[in-house]
């Protein structure tokens, strides 16, 4: 045996050229020497797993990585060819091998790694001379024991402790921790040790089954970190994701790093934090179309139209009486409930602190302070939303009992004074929709819908707190006289008992002279 592999020794070093360039370095490996090196090394072929291209103006190199042994990398650098930093041959810049090779690495660049390990290992230089056709086989040769890496070939791998330490313990400055840990993904080989304080590492896919509980922190090096079950420290994950499964819990903190957290229904009971490759920042969205933006807008005011309206009509069905002594007090108290809805607005604030501070004051108090809270919320959003309505109520009705007095059909009746008075304030929104793309006319809309809107509601606000709420009728009454009304009032709304008599149909002479 021994002697077999000396004759096939010496047949390789016979078979070797002797160096025709006397000036090529001494770190130079012949073809033979290799092929002897790759026989007596007894490497596995390499399971590239990712792969770097990179090009500049006297270099290109190509290099396949795969986790836990040195990258297969060869590269074209100032007329020598590398292969794993160990030089192979001599080239001429800008020629036909140079050329060659930067197609094939320009190439390689753009598809994934499986694909462009079929690529390497099939290239074809054509157009050499002699030397660089040989150099070019020998190129190819470096690449014989290189394979595309395998679902198992990526499954998850606990890295030894030392080299590195990374602690995890504390999450809430992220940035202070990813350069470490982008060093620690770029490591590969025995310098790809990491200690992880009270955790693990890991590197590749990762999973916690969901009857399995993984205690104390944990580090995820180019890979996803599946939790089906329980993880009670932080996770930390670079060029992967964090998927939470249901049934999977994360007692502690999140921080992906070039990934994202997927909730796919767990739960993760501490802070989520993402950085992304550089933080740059979003792009800018395109510019929305005048038309999508006053579609937009359209919409969003038929929604709120169509609540209103829905609350009014319930108001009308549950509180009818209420709501029609608040409206009186808007049209016949109108100044006053402009002025008391302005102090209100004015003292909310001042009435709601001076209300916890009273209650905090007080053992009882303490304990009522959150009911009292949310009371004094609801009321305050009654009262706006009410008086709101009111002000529609008030202005409906106005505008119908004017119509039926001259004559036009219809029936008086608060849920048509509701639709009537809402329609209104809606169509001063509607001229905002159709006039706010314009530059300086669409600001006055707005400006203008908002101050009347503003106006409206502090009105209704203070008819809801003169009447409270509808259940006072000392301001429902009118200041004025029957006998100054309108007759517009006078004919179509009956008066103290007074029966209203029909419009005459005839006109009125003028009077001459």
């Amino acid at each position: 045996m021994r002697s077999s592999l000396l004759l096939a020794l010496g047949a390789a070093l016979v078979a070797t050229p002797l160096r025709a360039d006397p000036r090529e370095p001494v770190g130079e490996l012949p073809a033979g020497l290799e092929r002897i090196r790759g026989w007596l090394g007894g490497e596995r072929p390499v399971a590239a797993e990712r792969h770097t291209a990179s090009i500049s103006s006297d270099a290109a190199s190509l290099s396949f990585h795969e986790v836990g042994r040195e990258p297969l990398e060869v590269a074209l650098v100032g007329g020598r060819v590398l292969a794993s930093g160990h030089a192979i041959g001599h080239y001429r810049p800008g020629g036909p091998l140079d050329r060659a090779w930067r197609a094939l690495v320009l190439e390689a660049s753009r598809l994934p790694t499986p694909e462009a390990v079929a690529l390497v290992r099939g290239w074809q230089a054509r157009g050499l001379a002699a030397e660089e056709l040989a150099l070019a086989h020998r190129i190819r040769d470096r690449f014989d024991g290189l394979a595309a890496a395998t679902a198992g070939d990526l499954g998850p791998r606990p890295l030894q402790a030392g080299g590195m330490t990374i602690d995890l313990g504390d999450l809430s400055d992220p940035e202070a921790l990813e350069a470490a840990l982008r060093e620690a993904a770029r490591r590969a080989g025995p310098d790809l040790r990491i200690t992880v304080p009270d955790g693990q590492a890991r590197l590749g896919h990762f999973t916690i089954g969901s009857t399995d509980t993984v205690r104390g922190h944990l580090l995820v090096l180019r890979g996803s970190a599946d939790i089906f079950g329980l993880l009670t420290g932080n996770i930390a994950t670079v060029d992967g994701d964090v998927v939470v499964h249901p049934g999977g819990v994360i007692d502690g903190d999140v921080l992906t790093l070039d990934g994202a957290l997927r909730d796919a229904g767990g739960e993760v009971r501490g802070t989520i934090r993402t950085l992304g490759p550089g933080r740059a920042d979003p792009a800018p969205a395109a510019p929305k179309s005048a038309l999508r933006v006053a579609a937009e807008r359209a919409f969003g005011i038929v929604g709120v139209y169509l609540t209103l309206l829905v609350l009014g009509f319930g108001l009308v069905l549950f509180g009818r009486s209420q709501l029609e002594v608040v409206a009186d007090t808007v049209s016949f108290s109108f100044l006053r409930a402009f002025v008391v809805g302005l102090l209100g607005q004015m003292l909310v604030i001042p009435t709601f602190g001076m209300l916890v501070v009273g209650l905090v004051l007080s053992v009882v108090g303490v304990l009522l302070l959150p009911f009292v809270v949310v009371a004094f919320g609801l009321l305050l959003v009654v009262g706006i939303v009410g008086g709101i309505l009111a002000v529609a109520h008030a202005m409906g009705e106005t505008y119908t009992r004017r119509r039926l007095a001259l004559g036009h059909a219809g029936s008086p009746n608060s849920y048509r004074y509701v639709v009537v008075g809402l329609t209104a304030l809606a169509a001063l929104w509607a001229a905002w929709v159709a006039f706010g793309w314009v530059p300086v006319a669409g600001t006055l809309v707005l400006v203008a819908a908002a101050l009347v809107t503003w106006l409206l509601a502090t009105v209704g606000f203070g008819a809801a707190l003169l009447s409270h709420a509808g259940l006072r009728e000392s301001f429902t009454g009118r200041l004025i006289t029957p006998e100054a009304l309108t007759d517009e009032f006078l004919w179509a709304t009956p008066q103290f008992g007074v029966p209203a008599v029909k419009r005459p149909t005839h006109k009125t002479p003028t009077p001459l002279g």
